[in-house]
C-alpha cells in the first residue's frame, strides 16, 4: 500500500456527538443561518456528508462541514447526535486553512440539465410533469441551443415552482404560437417576460392580440430594443407591453397598462419605477381622450 500513499489520503472514520466538534475557526466563513433554517426545513438524511475533522491535540476541529453539524443538531434537537467524520491526525492550522480555500478549486459544478436528467431519473413529479409538457409542444429539453430543444431550464423550473402548471402551460403556448419555435424565443427573458404579462394581467392579456402583434417583430429586435429600455426580463417585459399596446388610446380597456409591471401585491407601486415612464407611456391622456383617431408613437423606434 506505501506506493499509493500519495493518491490515497491517511484518513480514518468516527462517529462523535456534535458537542465535541470545534468549529468556526478564523479561516471559515460565518454561519448562514439563513441557510442553516431552510436546509433543515428540507433535510435529507442521504444529502448529510461527512464532515472533515482535524484533530489536534486531542481537539476535534472542524474545517469543513460547520454547516452540516449545526443542521443536523437543529433537526435532531440535539448537540449529543453523533455524525460521521472524517479524521486527520496530521494535519497543521495552516494546511487545515489552505484545504479549506482550496476545496471548490478543482470541483466541476452540475449543469442545470445534468441536474434534471438525473431528476428524471429519479421519478420527481416536478421535472417529468415538466418534460412530458414540453415534449406535448414537440420540443424537447436540451443541454444548448438548438432547434425544437428549450435549454432554459432553471426557467421553466422557476415559472413551474412559482406559478403552477397552468402558467407554464400558457407561456409555452403563447411563445410558439407567436414565433413559431424559432431558438431564440425560448431564452430565460423571453420566456420569463411572457410570465410576467401573464400573471401581471391575467385575463386582461388576450393571447390572440399577443400573437398577432409580437409576431411582427422578430426576437432578434424584441431583445435588441428591450436592451435600449431596461436590462434584463424587465426590459423585454416592457418592450411586450407598448408593442401589444400599438395604437390603443390611452384610455382604452384593452390597452396594457405598463406601470403594473412593477405594481408588488400588496405593497403598491415602486415611485423609482414609476418615474421611468412617460405619460405617454403609462398614462391615460385625458386631453385627447375624446379623440378617435389620436396616433399614439411606435414605441420600437
Amino acid at each position: 500500500m506505501d506506493k499509493f500513499s500519495n493518491y490515497v489520503p491517511n484518513v480514518h472514520f468516527e462517529k462523535i456527538p456534535i458537542r465535541n466538534l470545534v468549529s468556526n475557526q478564523d479561516y471559515q466563513r460565518n454561519l448562514s443561518q439563513a441557510h442553516i433554517a431552510r436546509a433543515a426545513a428540507n433535510f435529507d438524511l442521504y444529502q448529510i456528508n461527512p464532515v472533515k475533522v482535524s484533530r489536534r491535540d486531542g481537539v476535534n476541529y472542524v474545517f469543513n462541514g460547520q454547516h452540516t453539524i449545526e443542521i443536523v443538531a437543529l433537526v435532531s434537537g440535539s448537540r449529543d447526535t453523533p455524525v460521521w467524520c472524517m479524521i486527520y491526525d496530521d494535519l497543521c492550522y495552516e494546511h487545515e486553512a489552505d484545504i479549506f480555500a482550496n476545496q471548490q478549486k478543482f470541483i466541476k459544478a452540475l449543469s442545470p440539465y445534468e441536474v434534471f436528467v438525473a431528476n428524471i431519473e429519479a421519478g420527481n413529479d416536478q421535472q417529468l410533469i415538466i418534460r412530458d409538457l414540453v415534449e406535448s409542444y414537440g420540443l424537447k429539453i436540451g443541454y444548448s441551443k438548438s432547434a425544437g430543444e428549450i435549454c432554459a431550464i432553471s426557467t421553466l423550473e422557476s415559472i413551474f415552482s412559482k406559478y403552477g402548471y397552468h402558467v407554464l402551460d400558457h407561456v409555452l403556448k403563447l411563445c410558439i404560437a407567436t414565433w413559431e419555435g424559432e431558438d431564440n424565443s425560448f431564452s430565460a427573458n423571453i420566456l420569463n417576460a411572457i410570465a410576467k404579462l401573464i400573471v401581471t394581467y391575467g385575463e386582461n392579456l388576450n393571447d390572440e392580440t399577443f400573437k398577432e402583434k409580437l409576431s411582427t417583430l422578430s426576437i432578434k429586435q424584441l431583445i435588441r430594443t428591450a436592451k435600449e429600455r431596461r436590462s434584463g426580463m424587465l426590459g423585454v417585459a416592457e418592450v411586450m407591453v407598448l408593442e401589444y399596446n400599438g395604437r390603443k388610446k390611452s384610455g382604452s380597456h384593452l390597452r396594457l397598462p405598463l406601470r403594473k409591471l412593477y405594481e408588488k401585491p400588496g405593497k403598491g407601486k415602486d415611485p423609482g419605477d414609476m418615474e421611468r415612464f412617460s405619460t405617454a407611456d403609462t398614462m391615460p391622456d385625458s386631453d385627447n381622450s375624446g379623440d378617435e383617431d389620436e396616433e399614439y408613437p411606435n414605441p420600437l423606434i
